[in-house]
């Protein structure tokens, strides 16, 4: 079916029904365990950027509720990036408490076990007194890889399919967006009373835009298309992808003070700073809980951790290219990320006062139309992949 409103025609929606979703899904801790162990322990899963270890010893540590891990990311001597868990193999102790930093080396401060940046054992006092052998006792490695700037992981031993592969036709488009030669960031982390899915939805519908963000979204709507429809949405599971209808007029509703943001920004991108490309106007979806904007003024990603049935937690990050280089790009990038803030400071309270409601049982099912169809695909990947998952270890 066409969606028409004013002069602007909006592509055929994918139809995957309109049957009810049991609202369990969105607060039920059984659920949520088996969305842990079926979804998340079971797939490959942004956790960084290659700009964040640019040079060998480069590392980066992340917690990892969901699969309750502590995760060192390393670039080692020969320019690979690996994962490694952040216990030393002797009794456990975790390597480090840094967030970020650059070494040759881990050493554990318990026992001084120490490792090179490809994982490997290289001293460990008194060592043959254990009766080991040191290439048997390197950190315990995680499946790694990276596609479009993303730095991906995997908790299963053996992945059954390649980060590559499992993009599927989402990996070309990925390799080309802003992301994927970006080599700066601003970021911002938001914790959410709200389960993953309800928090990742309303990034995925616009249904919401003239409601919630009647003047910080008027970048997305107007008479022409006052619902701010996307110009086309498809599925390619589990992801999805959808292309952002964008406001001719704009510029003309900012105010003084986001006119310099803007147009600061417009000469970042002219100079290169800011990457762009022109031809790529695409949302990308990343199953389960990533998604990526691919233009200048909307160059950034978004994941959402679960941490509970009812908690998560979200990472925004905004790209660029270079150093700041004037007042003016400076001002830009803070502009831009202060936007962001601010557009989403109006979507918090509304998704953790739906989060109320579904925890309350008041209510057996939640209902999405047409225009929700990002959000019905989302819980079908995520059931068929429990489903898949319960028939495997002869759940009933």
């Amino acid at each position: 079916m066409n969606v028409e409103a004013g002069t602007f025609v909006q592509a055929k929606v994918p139809d995957l029904g309109n049957a009810p979703i049991p609202a369990k899904a969105y607060y039920d801790p059984e659920w949520f365990e088996l969305e842990r162990q079926a979804v998340f322990l079971r797939t490959w899963f942004p956790i960084g950027h290659v700009c964040e270890v640019p040079e060998s010893g480069n590392f980066i540590r992340r917690e990892i509720e969901f699969a309750r891990a502590s995760l060192l990311i390393v670039r080692g001597k020969n320019g690979v990036v690996r994962a490694f868990h952040n216990a030393c193999t002797h009794r456990g102790t975790q390597l480090t408490d840094d967030t970020c930093g650059k070494q040759a080396k881990f050493s554990c401060r318990y026992h001084m076990w120490t490792f090179g940046t490809d994982g490997a054992l290289l001293s460990a006092p008194d060592f043959e007194r254990f009766g080991l052998d040191k290439k048997d006792c390197g950190l315990r490695q995680v499946a790694c890889d990276v596609h479009g700037g993303q730095i991906f992981i995997n908790f299963e031993k053996e992945p059954r399919q390649g980060l590559r592969e499992w993009l599927g036709p989402l990996s070309e488009g990925m390799e080309q967006v802003p992301c994927a030669y970006a080599t700066h960031f601003s970021e911002y982390v938001y914790e959410i009373d709200a389960n993953w899915k309800l928090t990742y939805d309303n990034f995925q519908e616009n249904y919401h835009l003239r409601f919630i963000h009647p003047n910080t979204g008027k970048a997305t709507f107007n008479q022409t298309n006052p619902f701010g429809y996307p110009v086309e949405m498809e599925l390619h599971d589990p992801h999805r992808t959808q292309t952002i209808w964008t406001n001719p007029d704009s510029i003309n509703l900012v105010t003084p003070t986001q006119m310099i943001g803007f147009k600061a920004g417009a000469k970042s991108v002219a100079r290169g700073d800011v990457p762009d490309n022109p031809a790529n106007r695409s949302y990308f979806a990343v199953f389960p809980s990533f998604f990526m904007l691919g233009s200048s003024g909307n160059n950034f990603s978004h994941t959402v951790y679960p941490i509970g049935p009812e908690k998560s937690r979200g990472v925004i990050r905004l790209y660029w290219i270079n150093d700041d280089k004037t007042p003016g790009t400076r001002f830009a990038r803070e502009f831009g990320m202060g936007l962001t803030r601010d557009i989403h400071s109006e979507d918090v309270s509304v998704i953790e006062a739906g989060q109320r409601g579904l925890s309350s049982g008041a209510l057996e099912h939640v209902y999405f139309q047409e225009q929700e169809v990002l959000c019905r695909h989302l819980f079908m990947m995520v059931d068929k992949a429990v489903r898949e998952y319960k028939a495997e270890q002869g759940m009933t």
